[in-house]
């Protein structure tokens, strides 16, 4: 597959597994393991520590396409050889289910966190604590009936969660929260997908845009047949 290679120039890799039939999961992760190990190698020996193109791996659905091996380390050491990868789950839980207590390992290693809404309950607490208390005024006011009537008021400020547990479950489906290591949680609008410049190319638009895998290999296949008969050709004219 020239997994060494993605480093030298701009590609993409797709890599398609079932998210219902586990079986072959572990052929997958032993391909993140030897890409992560091969592009560290190349980074260092060839290129002086850095790709050349940075390699960003989405990985979509982690928790179903199995444990990679030392995935604690490697996450912590790609970063300096411009790799990064993007853990997207349904919740911190299944992070927990797969790497046990190499998790928080995990999860501590990624300087940002972006949660699009959910109510997990351990995803929920911690997002909570993460995001601190905010400062609110408490007014308390009391009246005594008797033959002299009496009022009092009462003011203090006391800490509450800024988004708490109930909030956050109920939080609108267009909001995200963002956290970034050094800054203070962003509370924002979700990116509407129709107003990109590129959105008229996905199948989303036009059922048209649907890529073809079994057309592509067709159309590769006749391509190169083509390719090989010319280089044929020239060569009995020789």
């Amino acid at each position: 597959m020239g997994l060494d290679t993605i480093g030298d120039k701009k590609t993409a890799l797709f890599i398609i597994i079932s998210d219902t039939d586990d079986t072959f999961n572990f052929v997958v992760a032993m391909m993140y393991t030897q890409l992560f190990n091969l592009l560290c190698d190349k980074a260092d020996d060839v290129y002086g520590g850095r790709l050349p193109v940075h390699v960003r791996c989405l990985l979509d659905e982690f928790s179903n396409i199995g444990q990679i091996p030392k995935f604690e380390k490697l996450i912590a050491t790609i970063r300096s050889r411009e790799i990064s990868a993007s853990i997207i789950l349904q919740a911190k839980s299944q992070l927990k289910a797969i790497y046990k207590d190499n998790a928080d390992t995990i999860s501590g290693n990624c300087d940002s966190e972006l949660f699009l809404g959910g109510k997990e309950g351990t995803t929920i607490k911690e997002l909570s604590e993460n995001l601190g208390k905010e400062t609110i005024d408490l007014y308390n006011t009391s009246e005594t009936r008797s033959n002299q009537k009496s009022f009092g008021l009462n003011y203090q400020k006391l800490g509450k969660e800024l988004m708490s547990r109930d909030e956050l479950k109920v939080m609108d489906g267009g909001k995200c929260i963002l956290e970034i290591r050094g800054a203070r949680p962003f509370y924002s609008d979700k990116f509407d997908i129709t107003k990109h410049k590129n959105y008229k190319l996905l199948s989303d638009y036009n059922k048209k845009n649907t890529f073809d895998i079994e057309k592509y290999l067709k159309r590769r296949d006749k391509v190169n047949l083509k390719e090989e008969m010319r280089v044929k050709v020239v060569e009995v004219d020789r």
